[in-house]
């Protein structure tokens, strides 16, 4: 509080701020008002329309709602006097006059008369919420819920407008928290309620099913249809037999939650005050749970039979192979001593295929940090090998390869949350709506606020609808596009002269370069004209404060590090990075990208980025680590596949991955795989990669387990579990020390914590940041302080290079590897639908998510369907140079002519059959956002079959 004033509550004195609300002071001071509009949680205004929080202010005719009066000097405020309780039930007893009566309730009950008949008003506060929350939530739906005036058609929220009191939160936790606009007040007067849309049933809607409007609603008008019993009624919350806080499984946000369980199942899940989600969540997060409990869960080890010989062209579709085709189960002990066997009978080998170099690793990004570092120092320890990967490959290698080349770090420079701190925000080839839902609405309610948001992609998507300039340039001319903006900053004299002096080398050469990229000579390249170009430069440029967002569109080309690199050129020439609102900021694609790559499960880098080939970087982990370790840098993932097929490498344990799914050029992956002389595949379900594996480990689902967890914004945060791990089934880290002891090693660890203090000694970036340290405060965003403070913005007084100055490297136009021609005419691109998160082991397996998009489709705009005489819901296939898929057509006004797109997750028409394995020369990434394809009706291609 910088200004403090006095009022007097029910005869004390007490200081405030001026900026208090009557109901926050009370609440900080231990007195309890009833309250039902009034959501004291961040992103809720105060609305004051329900009045059940009524107070009596000395000298003033009328009561005041608590909620939205703001405290005054010298103000006398009574909550419990006789008017202000009689004023507070008689709301009750209207509200609960429009509720169903219990002589009207088919099972006689009838909450809210309950409810308000039973509850002493003076000096309460609300109930106990539906999600069990200390008094903060109060809700009809505590009771069971008799349907009336009910909407289930959406796979996951139920509507039960008997229990609605048209407080407007719902609408309010779509307009302005999540800002996706769905929810009005629909009707008039007595008869206004929520809806969805134009009146629409709200499966019907364009709703995204995030949830606020449930976690928002006081009475149970909207809520979990996961909280529904056979009768259609909602179950009680004393049911739940605990609540346990963690973080999310899902994508690089990394938004706290609590899941309440019962019977050892996960029932619900809210979401948090955390700092990056502040209690919001998407449809993934709060109704994508129940893939830990499917019944499709590993709960014994598996060998593969002697009569089950493996090949790369096995069918994997639904129903065409049993476990029991392939598989034998075993015990532990057989299972166990098998995978160590076959790992260190080729490390102890000798020739062509053996050895230690002839051994790979891929650990996983999904998993816990812990899991990361005594991963990829067992293949580092154990093995004697860098051959060590993780999905980053497949995701931001490039980014962070142009990174750590500039400014001598792979993280982000600002948290997402800066985006409302900035004046301008840049968002290119990344679709935060669908892959970073959360974060999206930091963007959002950015625009609502003035900040002017830019688009940039060749597709369309829904947040140009709040952008001040949308760029849907052609595809693959990213350095055409943001070079022309750089000449322009250049030509204009818009950069930051004193910055580029004090901060930056490269300039000059940056400046020679751009000479030729002038926007009227890009415009025909990239598909901008020439002004609009010029336009978004200067306001980038001009802004006080400017940030840059960017996903895989930027990332997975063979010039990903190049177009990285153009963005860092940016920045640096304006000065928007080092300060609050300004920055470079990568979105991180899964839970745990950021923390896996931090903590060295990489093939160059131990963990904190030092090279494998420094030799003082290499002493120093040898002193640690008690053996000598392999001078040479490590294979990535795409080229851990082509030494396998050169014979090069012939063993390899997975761990958490499915690159039979997220590789490029699938069949030569899945080729790959099973021509192993030996598959350790450790995972939670039988994924299209274990199916190539001799032995199957059974894991823990990240509700099961114990962990830290690093998000984009480099805030390390600790998932805890809530529920058993199924059958057999073993915790990851465990595994990952008995094989590692199995190979000849001697790991002690007490438990997960241990693990994680041990990365601390080895790991300065975990500095001040003890594991008591995460426990109490929830979340600890590195670099942090010896006293206590966080560092939220980086590179404030120069950058993590040897001399602390960035280093600009400008980039030349460099085409996709393949481009379209007369045989295949149109271009192909990848990623991902909001309800499915990348390969789908996990996300197909959760119900709500499956019953939302559950089916394989390639799509395309209606005008390019019309063009090639195609037809909505058709089956087509869809071709490359590296094979054929067949799935659904649909119609998408994003898609640009010329493009078709193919989410990767569907088993059943898998994109990676058809991508580019070329890789980018500096990062080391695959070319999955652009390869020529073409498109045909799939009975034509059965008749030419035939």
């Amino acid at each position: 509080m910088t200004q403090k004033i006095t009022l007097t509550l029910d005869g004390k004195s007490v200081t405030a701020s001026p900026e208090d609300t009557i109901w926050q002071v009370a609440k900080r001071e231990g007195t309890r008002i009833p309250h039902l509009c009034h959501l004291d949680k961040p992103g809720y205004r105060p609305d004051g329309n329900c009045r059940a929080c009524m107070v009596e202010i000395e000298g003033e005719r009328v009561l005041a709602a608590s909620c939205h009066r703001k405290v005054a000097d010298g103000m006398v405020v009574r909550t419990d006097t006789e008017r202000a309780d009689k004023s507070r039930r008689m709301v009750f007893e209207l509200l609960a006059s429009d509720m169903r009566a219990p002589d009207e309730s088919p099972d006689g009950q009838a909450p809210f008369w309950e409810w308000a008949q039973t509850w002493g008003i003076a000096g309460s506060d609300r109930l106990p919420g539906k999600h069990g929350h200390d008094g903060d939530h109060a809700s009809t739906a505590t009771h069971s819920q008799t349907p009336g005036l009910h909407d289930i058609s959406n796979p996951a929220i139920a509507v039960n407008l008997d229990a609605c009191i048209a407080c407007n939160l719902c609408v309010r936790a779509c307009r302005e928290v999540q800002v996706n606009d769905v929810l009005g007040m629909g009707d008039r007067g007595h008869h206004a309620i929520p809806v969805f849309d134009i009146h629409d049933p709200m499966g019907n809607s364009t709703c995204v099913t995030c949830g606020e409007c449930v976690q928002a609603c006081p009475t149970g008008a909207l809520y979990e249809k996961s909280l529904m019993d056979a009768g259609g009624r909602q179950r009680v919350v004393e049911d739940f037999d605990d609540a346990v806080d963690s973080v999310c499984p899902f994508c690089g946000v990394g938004c706290q939650t609590t899941m309440y369980t019962k019977d050892d199942k996960i029932v619900l899940v809210d979401g948090r005050d955390g700092p990056a989600n502040e209690n919001r969540l998407c449809v993934k997060g709060r109704f994508g749970f129940d893939y830990a409990m499917s019944d499709e869960r590993l709960t014994k080890p598996l060998i593969r039979r002697e009569d089950a010989p493996k090949r790369g062209d096995i069918d994997l579709r639904a129903g065409l192979l049993t476990v029991d085709d392939v598989f034998r189960e075993a015990s532990w002990e057989e299972a166990m001593a098998l995978a160590a066997k076959g790992l260190t009978d080729i490390r102890d080998g000798t020739g062509k295929g053996k050895g230690g170099n002839a051994l790979a690793g891929f650990g996983s990004a999904k998993g816990s940090n812990e899991e990361a570092y005594l991963f990829q120092k067992f293949i580092r320890q154990g093995f004697g090998t860098n051959n060590v990967d993780h999905c980053t490959r497949l995701c931001h290698a490039s980014s962070v390869a142009a990174l750590l080349e500039g400014v001598g770090s792979g993280a982000v420079s600002a948290p997402f949350m800066d985006a409302q701190k900035a004046e301008c925000v840049i968002v290119i080839g990344a679709r935060p709506a669908t892959n970073h839902p959360v974060a999206a609405t930091y963007f959002k309610q950015a625009a609502k606020n003035g900040t002017k948001l830019i688009i940039m992609d060749p597709r369309g998507q829904d947040l140009m609808r709040h952008a001040e300039h949308s760029l849907r340039f052609k595809p693959g001319t990213d350095v055409a596009m943001l070079n022309a903006m750089i000449h322009t900053i250049i030509d204009e004299e818009l950069y930051d002269q004193q910055y580029i002096q004090a901060n930056v080398d490269g300039f000059e050469a940056l400046k020679d370069k751009v000479k030729d990229f002038s926007p009227d000579a890009m415009a025909d390249v990239c598909g901008i004209d020439a002004e609009t170009l010029r336009t978004v430069a200067r306001t980038y440029a001009k802004a006080e404060r400017s940030m840059i967002f960017w996903g895989m569109g930027i990332s997975q080309h063979t010039h990903g590090t190049d177009n990285s690199r153009c963005l860092i050129a940016l920045a640096m020439i304006t000065g928007h990075v080092g300060r609050e609102g300004t920055g470079l900021h990568p979105l991180r694609g899964q839970n745990n990208v950021q923390g896996a790559s931090d903590a060295g499960l990489i093939p160059m880098m131990y963990p904190d980025y030092r090279h494998v080939e420094r030799e003082d970087v290499r002493a120093e982990m040898e002193d640690h680590w008690g053996r000598t370790l392999d001078p040479v840098k490590g294979l990535t993932v795409v080229e851990i596949m082509d030494a396998i097929h050169e014979g090069d490498i012939t063993g390899m344990y997975i761990m958490g991955e499915n690159p039979a799914m997220s590789d490029p050029d699938q069949h030569h992956a899945r080729a790959a795989l099973a021509k192993l002389d030996h598959l350790v595949v450790q995972d939670i379900f039988l994924t299209e990669t274990a199916w190539h594996a001799d032995v199957v480990l059974p894991a823990s689902a990240h509700a099961e387990k114990l962990g830290t967890f690093s998000n984009t914004n480099r805030q390390v945060q600790i998932g805890r579990p809530a529920i058993p791990t199924p059958g057999d089934a073993r915790q990851d880290w465990e595994l990952i020390v008995e094989l590692a002891n199995r190979s000849g090693l001697d790991w002690q660890y007490d438990g997960v914590p241990a693990v994680y203090e041990e990365m601390r000694t080895v790991m300065k970036s975990l500095n001040y940041m003890p594991w008591e340290r995460l426990e109490d405060e929830g979340s600890v965003t590195y670099p942090s302080n010896e006293d206590g403070t966080q560092n939220w913005t980086i590179f404030t007084d120069g950058f993590s290079t040897g001399d602390g100055r960035g280093r600009i490297v400008p980039a030349d136009l460099r085409a996709p590897d393949e481009v379209p021609d007369a045989d295949f005419p149109m271009v192909l691109t990848t990623g991902r639908v909001l309800e499915h998160w990348h390969t789908g082991a996990m996300t197909r397996r959760a119900t709500v998510l499956e019953d939302i998009e559950g089916e394989a489709f390639a799509a395309m705009n209606p005008r390019e369907i019309a063009r090639q005489g195609l037809s909505v819901g058709e089956l087509v296939q869809v071709g490359t140079r590296r094979g054929d898929i067949t799935a659904l057509l649909r119609a998408d006004r994003e898609v640009a002519d010329g493009m078709i797109f193919i989410p990767f997750c569907f088993t059943e028409a898998p994109a990676n059959v058809l991508t580019n394995p070329m890789l980018d020369p500096y990062g080391k990434i695959p070319e999955f956002k652009f390869c020529a394809a073409r498109v045909e009706p799939a009975d034509k291609m059965v008749e030419a079959a035939e």
